[in-house]
């Protein structure tokens, strides 16, 4: 694992006892997409699948990840949030999960970064999914966050 990729999983779980609770790892980053991954025990529903909340929580968190990493790789301290987002279950998840988040067609990390150096505030469409065994999508995020410079 990276120094960033560490750095963001350490961040996640001192800040967020969420992250902590859901047992949430960091498994990889490219510089184009981020994946996180979470086992199914601490993450379960009454009918023995994944809970829609923690599928939902670790789409957000990983599309947070991503501007954030893009930022502590320059060096720019900036606030983080999501501003909206739109969730689609689309099948019940009975195994650990894992979520994979990419920046959204027509955006940009580079593009969001000078943006926000520009000017002090950027935004960043993120779209993320919950791959299924076979290929196909359990859950699909998509969501804008922004970014508000830290003077």
């Amino acid at each position: 694992m990276s120094d960033p990729v560490m750095h963001l999983q350490r961040t996640l779980l001192a800040d967020i006892p969420l992250a902590r609770a859901m047992q949430l790892t960091v498994e990889s980053f490219d510089g184009e997409s981020l994946a996180l991954a979470a086992p199914l025990a601490p993450n379960v529903n009454d009918k023995g699948c994944a809970f829609g909340g923690s599928l939902a929580s670790l789409m957000t968190l990983a599309g947070w990840g991503l501007p954030r990493l893009a930022l502590d790789a320059v060096g720019m301290e900036a606030e983080i949030y999501v501003q909206d987002s739109t969730i689609r279950y689309l099948a019940p998840v009975w195994h650990d999960f894992r979520v994979i988040a990419r920046v959204a067609e027509g955006e940009s990390l580079a593009a969001f970064v000078a943006a926000l150096r520009d000017k002090g505030k950027a935004r960043l469409r993120v779209d993320c999914r919950v791959p299924l065994p076979d290929g196909g999508d359990a859950a699909t995020f998509e969501a804008r966050f922004v970014a508000l410079a830290k003077h």
